[in-house]
């Protein structure tokens, strides 16, 4: 069974890939809109 520091550890990792991946979505979805604005007009 793991023990209590390495569910800590775990959980931080996880914690920071989430974050990182919910701003390279939000990042992903601006430059798409400004792709597309720039192919608009």
């Amino acid at each position: 069974m793991a023990s209590g520091k390495d569910i800590k550890v775990a959980t931080e990792t996880y914690n920071g890939f989430i974050k990182a991946a919910t701003w390279g979505t939000i990042a992903c979805f601006v430059i798409a809109a400004g792709v597309v604005a720039l192919i608009a007009s």
